[in-house]
């Protein structure tokens, strides 16, 4: 008779670090919460679990095409960071809030534009690699012809658009699976 053996259950590892923890020097902590001001805009939400359960521990990185991150040039914040690049790191409910520039049109190669759009990579234990996402502004004009919402199913597109709050602020939600799931892109 072979000897058999036995598996012993043994408990989940995840990824991490946790991101919130040791991340908080590359916040930009200096920014004002006034999105009111200069063409700035507030986007505030949670990222969610499968069940609908906060995060606590995600780091999320909001990207406009028109600058570069950490830079220097014109349109920085004088930190060293750009308009067009925020980190944000999420509480113990799981929320979020960035302030930055609201970005423009982008027009492609061919001539056609994007409707005004961010770049969002999301950080978070038990992933292998970032997310990446894309968030889209509700009531934009250009959202009906933009080339990548117009790729994405009908009923999805409305996880990559933040509602208008209020004249500046906009929700945007990231659930990271399960019904209503953000649309996430390979790349």
């Amino acid at each position: 008779m072979g000897t058999r053996t036995k598996l012993i259950p043994a408990s989940s590892q995840t990824v991490g670090p946790f991101f919130r923890i040791g991340l908080d020097y590359l916040m930009d902590c200096t920014l004002s919460d006034d999105a009111h001001a200069g063409g700035m805009i507030a986007i505030q939400g949670k990222v969610l679990d499968r069940d609908g359960a906060p995060v606590p521990d995600a780091l999320l990185e909001f990207w406009s095409g028109e600058q570069r991150a950490y830079s220097n040039d014109a349109g920085s914040t004088g930190s060293g960071i750009s308009d067009g690049f925020r980190r944000a790191a999420t509480d113990g409910n799981g929320a979020f809030k960035v302030v930055m520039k609201k970005p423009d049109l982008d027009r492609l190669g061919d001539g056609r534009f994007q409707a005004p759009h961010m770049l969002v990579l999301v950080f978070a234990r038990g992933l292998l690699r970032h997310l990446i996402s894309r968030v889209y502004f509700e009531g934009e004009p250009g959202n009906a012809n933009d080339p990548v919402l117009l790729e994405i199913p009908a009923e999805r597109r409305h996880t990559l658009i933040a509602r208008r709050d209020e004249a500046s602020a906009y929700c945007w939600d990231v659930k990271l699976q399960g019904a209503d799931e953000t649309v996430f892109f390979a790349w």
